[in-house]
């Protein structure tokens, strides 16, 4: 097969998207991503057509899906190219108006400490908070708006501290075996719904979108005493509410 500027070998595509030729490799084994053809000596070549499908898989693999989500979505012959690309589109925008929420704190705290001024602990914790959100995009622009708006630091702070302190104490029940559907324990879970509804504005959007960061990022849970074994105990105790 002789090749023009309209087909590429596996090196070539890899150098020209910066992706890497085991990740390609690897997304043909999968049969996700394989080649339209291959050469007589058995080189993958890839098409304009292969670019556009790969463009599609990249921009799904961005939103957060996982390949075999993918490759689910991309055999679909309803799939809509244009709505991926909105989709992904939105995405960038929220994730713009994130980093633009994060520089104008960070340059408010730079002024602070470029004049010797105090920098309020306040301050520290909404950065942080801000930094946090805009890693894994779970809220939107709107959810963090209210959350600022409605939920004052110290109000913030007053239920986060009661918070963990009913977690702790679920903890020792759970610890000593005290089955998920004891009085005590069940109360002690209504109490933590409670606060856990307060804290997310009783926003059902905005508890699922909590719900899905603590999931992928394990360690946050773990540093507020939650890991999955006594997250599962919480729930069962809820459903006994």
């Amino acid at each position: 097969m002789i090749l023009n500027k309209k087909n590429w070998k596996v090196g070539e595509l890899a150098k020209q998207t910066g992706l890497t030729v085991r990740m390609l490799h690897h997304y043909d084994k999968i049969g996700l991503f394989p080649p339209s053809h291959t050469s007589d000596k058995g080189h993958r070549i890839y098409t304009e057509t292969d670019i556009a499908k790969l463009q599609q898989i990249m921009s799904l693999k961005q939103l957060g899906f996982a390949l075999n989500e993918i490759k689910e979505m991309i055999g679909n012959p309803n799939l809509n190219p244009v709505k991926v690309i909105k989709v992904q589109l939105e995405s960038v925008k929220e994730s713009i108006r994130m980093q633009e929420q994060l520089c104008i704190r960070l340059e408010r705290i730079y002024e602070l400490l470029n004049s010797q001024q105090e920098v309020k602990v306040e301050q520290v914790i909404n950065l942080i908070e801000v930094i946090n959100m805009n890693k894994d995009k779970y809220f939107t622009q709107e959810q963090q708006e209210k959350m600022f708006k409605e939920l004052g630091l110290e109000e913030r702070k007053q239920y986060v501290s009661k918070w963990a302190e009913i977690t702790e104490k679920i903890r020792v029940e759970y610890e000593k075996g005290t089955p998920s559907e004891d009085l005590d324990v069940t109360q002690l879970a209504n109490q933590w719904n409670e606060l856990l509804s307060k804290l997310t504005l009783r926003d059902p959007e905005m508890a699922k979108a909590a719900e899905r960061y603590y999931k992928d990022n394990p360690e946050i849970g773990k540093k507020l005493g939650i890991d999955k074994q006594l997250s599962d105990y919480i729930k069962k105790a809820i459903s006994h509410i």
